[in-house]
Parts: structure tokens; C-alpha cells; sequence
């Protein structure tokens, strides 16, 4: 009952700041201008259509063919990141007028040029953030050091993806490009560190066939993330293994022998056990009986799991979750709830690397936060860059 409650609550709350949001642009954009009157009554209808396409998409994700589904995908995601642009848009413009004490200037002239200028700005924004999105993602090189890191195993190369999102959008030749490109990097390990898909495992599993072709000397390896969790977790996670991917679910394993081993652990999800009755995340479970002389990476989606890790002597936590931020400003308030937003991040001994992503979720928008595919490169050594 409490979970209901707390899910009630949070649509309502949802709901309103939707429709409320929804109302100012059409009061700032189409009523104040003192458009002419048919123009004014298309751009009303316009901003309806894509306000009831954005909750009508995963409807139609649902019930739909995929073929017919992604025709509302497109504009549904697309208006998602615009409308959030054109708020924060408006907003600076309320300040800005504010400051400029433009209320005693002649009120039609000022809507039309706010109106105007604020459109100008988030078209520009919206195409190079589009552009951005739709790009190939970039390779972060990264190298690091860990004092309990093997010295026979120096120069050892972990490639990590996170937050594909193949689903309404990306698709399978997005998942084969990734997956050559992973590929041609030759990696010892790869990791995906959750959000995989969007989507049912029946609608998509077609998209995700070209995963099968990861290749790492060491296997790879794959956590849930809370989209997956949405997407249900437990027909993708075994999709996932006959991919040939090793999930790790509240699990550990150790990879080689001798002065050579390692382990690597994994947990689930860390806000599972909000949406879901099953085992969540279990940090104990998943270290339990390990060699503490061992080095310990672990794979965790939520950077948030990061709190406890650090003092259960993970030595490197490899996560994602936060695109950071994905849409500039939107990574301040991503910032808000999450500390560790994206890079690498040092408390004490333990080292925590952020992924922004090699995909995107909802609106095809990437502002001042690129997509990655990282390439982790471990020595050992005193904690930090290498």
C-alpha cells in the first residue's frame, strides 16, 4: 500500500507539473504574441497533439507493431527535450525581463520578441544537441591506479558501455555499431553497467542480436539498471546470457589465479526494490567470502551504490545511470540528487567512474554531456590517474 501511495502521489505531482508546463508555453508562445487567429489555433492544437503523444508513446510501444510505434516515437521524444529547452528558455527570459524592467515597455511588442528570440535559441540548441545525439560516441580514454591492482596484469584494459537504451529509437544498427566499435578497442574485459533497453524483450530482441558479437579476452560482463527493471528484468536477463553475456546479479566472480587474480563483482539495481518484489540490490551478498587481498571492481548502475561500496573496500566502481545530465541544465539538478554525476570521482582508497552514457534516453538531445564508449586502462600504484 505505501508503495502505491508513494506512486500515486508522484504521478499527480507529475501530471500537474506536465499540464502546468504545457499551459505557460502556450500562453508565452502562441496566446501573448496576439497571433492571427487561425495561426494561433493550429499552434494551441500543435502543442496539444505533442503534449498527448509523450504518454501515448510507451501505450503504443506496448499495443503497437514496433514499425507502427516508432512513426510517435520520433515526435513524442523529440517534443520531450524541446518543451524542457523552451521552459528553461522562457524562464531566463522571465529574469531577463525582469532586469531589463521590460514590463513598462509596449506588452505586445515584448511577447512577440521574447517569443521569437526564445524559439531562435532553442532551435540552435536543439540541432546541435540533436546532432550530438545522433552522432557516433566518442572513446574516453581512461587510466587509473589501485594500490591492490595485480603488477602482472599492468596495462589491463577494461571497455565499459552503459546506457544503450535500444528501444523506441536506437536500434540494431546502433547496437552493431557499438558493438564493432568495441570490438576494434581489444579489450581484456567489457562491462555493461545497465540500462540496456527500453522496451519488452519480445518487441526488441531482434535489436539487440549484434551484443552476441562482444568479444573480451576476459568474457562480458552485465548489470541491471533500472530501465531494464521496466522493461522486465528477468526475461532480458536471460536474453542477456544467450547473448553471451555473464549477468551479475547480487554475484561476484574471481578472474584469474595466483598473483594474477582479481575479482569483479556486480549488483542489481540500486532503486529495484522500489518497482520490483525481487532481491534488489544486495552489496553483502555479492562480496561475501571474497579474498580481501584481491583487488575488487565492482559493477553498479546507480553511482549512489558508491556510498556504501567505499567502505566494503571496493577498490574501483564502474556505473552510469546519469547521462550527466544528458541535456544541459538539466545536469544541475541531476547534481542535486546524485553527487557523482560523471568522470572519476576518489574517497579514501575507492575510485568510482562515471559513464555519461553511449546512448541516450527519450529525446535524440545531447547538450554539454557526449555519449562514450570508455576505455579504462589499470596500473598499479598509489590511488589515482595514471
Amino acid at each position: 500500500m505505501k508503495r502505491i501511495a508513494v506512486g500515486l502521489a508522484f504521478l499527480s505531482i507529475a501530471a500537474a507539473v506536465f499540464v502546468g508546463g504545457h499551459l505557460y508555453l502556450a500562453q508565452r508562445l502562441v496566446i501573448d504574441p496576439g497571433l492571427p487567429g487561425p495561426v494561433e489555433r493550429a499552434l494551441r492544437l500543435a502543442i496539444v497533439v505533442l503534449a498527448a503523444s509523450i504518454p501515448a508513446e510507451p501505450l503504443a510501444e506496448r499495443w503497437l507493431p514496433r514499425s507502427v510505434s516508432r512513426w510517435l516515437a520520433w515526435p513524442a521524444a523529440l517534443w520531450m527535450g524541446v518543451a524542457f529547452l523552451l521552459l528553461v528558455a522562457l524562464g531566463a527570459s522571465e529574469l531577463v525581463c525582469w532586469l531589463l524592467g521590460a514590463a513598462g515597455g509596449d506588452p505586445l511588442a515584448v511577447a512577440r520578441g521574447r517569443a521569437l528570440a526564445v524559439v531562435a535559441a532553442v532551435s540552435v540548441a536543439a540541432g546541435f544537441g540533436m546532432r550530438a545525439a545522433l552522432s557516433a560516441p566518442g572513446t574516453n580514454r581512461v587510466a587509473l591506479r589501485l594500490p591492490r591492482w595485480p603488477a602482472v596484469r599492468d596495462g589491463y584494459r577494461i571497455v565499459q558501455i552503459s546506457d544503450l537504451h535500444i528501444g523506441p529509437i536506437l536500434d540494431r544498427r546502433f547496437a552493431r555499431h557499438v558493438t564493432e566499435r568495441v570490438n576494434a578497442l581489444e579489450a581484456d574485459l567489457v562491462v555493461v553497467t545497465g540500462d540496456l533497453v527500453d522496451g519488452r524483450e519480445s518487441h526488441l530482441a531482434d535489436e539487440v542480436a549484434p551484443f552476441a558479437d562482444l568479444r573480451a579476452r576476459d568474457g562480458v560482463y552485465f548489470v541491471t539498471g533500472n530501465h531494464d527493471y521496466f522493461s522486465g528484468v528477468d526475461p532480458w536477463v536471460e536474453r542477456v546470457r544467450r547473448l553471451g553475456m555473464r549477468p551479475l546479479r547480487n554475484e561476484r566472480v574471481t578472474l584469474g589465479e595466483g598473483e594474477a587474480a582479481f575479482d569483479l563483482a556486480g549488483v542489481e539495481d540500486h532503486r529495484s526494490g522500489l518497482y520490483s518484489r525481487g532481491p534488489g540490490e544486495d552489496l553483502p551478498a555479492a562480496l561475501e567470502g571474497r579474498d580481501p587481498t584481491h583487488a575488487l571492481i565492482l559493477l553498479a548502475h546507480d553511482p549512489t551504490t558508491f556510498r556504501e561500496a567505499r567502505r566494503r573496500g571496493v577498490d574501483l566502481q564502474l556505473s552510469g545511470h546519469t547521462h550527466d545530465g544528458q541535456i544541459w541544465p538539466f545536469t544541475y539538478l541531476v547534481r542535486a540528487v546524485i553527487p557523482w554525476v560523471a568522470g572519476l570521482y576518489r574517497e579514501g582508497e575507492a575510485q568510482c567512474f562515471v559513464s555519461r552514457g553511449t546512448g541516450f534516453w527519450g529525446p535524440p538531445l545531447r547538450l554539454c554531456a557526449p555519449a562514450e564508449i570508455t576505455e579504462l586502462t589499470l596500473r598499479r600504484g598509489a590511488v589515482g590517474p595514471a
